[in-house]
């Protein structure tokens, strides 16, 4: 009788398994998994105290104007980019979609008179219309989003060279379309009204992520679209919507770049396109689709700048610039493969 007792109140091996203390590994695992952002955020805090040691005018107030000023434009992008890698999709064609939309805006109020108000729609029109023939093509034609946003980068590029001829549009300052680029000083720091409405749209969309319908079928697509598909959500809507609400940021880019260069200029963005998924992926979001969150993208897309912008004030080489990003974009990678492989 007694061993019969005895054996009812021995753990069994499963909760025995179960009540195990977590392993550190496990534990910051297990943070990092609920947090996205957060490796990012000490990796960001991590760079401002080192270049401010290196170089005490890194943290002037004029400094980090600059700063904000020059991570604008590919931050807002990154705003769209992050909710297509949500999907496990990727945008190649981005930043091309910025300039021809810039250039249209800039040539419609230069060339054809047209109200700042109303070339903004304009622009926005095509911006939108442009992501959504990559969602078409990936939700109907089905085919990869790299392979159709590879291709799109050449027609896209294509039209703003034919579009603008190759030259640059200029526009008279204190316009509508160049409001964007007007600062507003707070004491010794000046931030452009370009850098607000960043600050706006990471809000904005943030807070559709985080506490609508749409936010939660955007990360269950990107997580798993058959088991998304299989609970009821239309799997097709979902990710054409990404491309949509992407081609919304792009013209929200598109105004802050004009503001930026004074016009449309279509040799402007090269690199926009790789800046915007270096951003992304920085910031703690997954290429895998389905994990991330849109302020981590703000945070790649300043530890971006920050290296840039201190490596500089060191007096270091510009390749080393390019160097360092290269080494945080594959230390970024391998924090969310290990993030995914490790079993809390």
């Amino acid at each position: 009788m007694t061993t019969h007792v005895e054996s009812q109140a021995a753990p069994a091996p499963a909760e025995e398994f179960l009540n195990r203390p977590a392993t550190p590994a496990q534990r910051i695992h297990a943070v990092l998994h609920r947090q996205p952002a957060l490796s990012p955020a000490i990796v960001l805090v991590l760079a401002a105290v080192m270049f401010s040691l290196v170089n005490e005018r890194f943290y002037a107030l004029q400094n980090l104007s600059l700063v904000a000023q020059q991570v604008a434009v590919v931050g807002a992008l990154a705003v769209g980019q992050t909710v297509i890698i949500l999907t496990a999709g990727i945008d190649l064609s981005i930043g091309a979609v910025m300039v021809l939309a810039s250039l249209l805006m800039a040539k419609l109020v230069a060339d054809h008179h047209w109200p700042g108000w109303l070339a903004l729609l304009a622009g926005a029109a095509v911006a939108t219309a442009a992501q959504a023939v990559n969602g078409l093509l990936v939700t109907r034609v089905r085919l990869p989003p790299f392979i159709v946003t590879l291709g799109t980068l050449s027609i896209f590029t294509a039209l703003s060279l034919i579009y603008a001829r190759g030259r640059t549009v200029s526009l008279q300052p204190g316009t509508f379309l160049t409001w964007s680029g007007e600062t507003v000083s707070l004491g010794q720091l000046h931030l452009t009204y370009g850098v607000l409405l960043v600050i706006a749209l990471y809000a904005v969309v943030g807070y559709a992520l985080r506490h609508t319908a749409w936010g939660r079928h955007l990360y269950a697509v990107g997580d798993d679209a058959e088991a998304a598909r299989l609970a009821g959500i239309s799997v097709n809507r979902v990710l054409l919507s990404a491309y949509v609400v992407a081609g919304l940021t792009v013209a929200v880019a598109a105004w802050i770049l004009i503001g930026r260069v004074g016009g449309g200029d279509p040799n402007s963005g090269l690199n926009a396109n790789l800046q915007s998924i270096t951003a992304v992926v920085i910031g703690g979001t997954s290429l895998f689709g389905g994990r991330g969150v849109v302020i981590g993208s703000l945070i790649g897309a300043l530890i971006v700048q920050v290296f840039v912008n201190g490596l500089a004030l060191a007096g270091m080489d510009p390749n080393y610039q390019v160097l360092a990003v290269g080494i945080l974009v594959i230390a970024a990678v391998s924090v969310d493969q290990w993030i995914r492989s490790v079993k809390s």
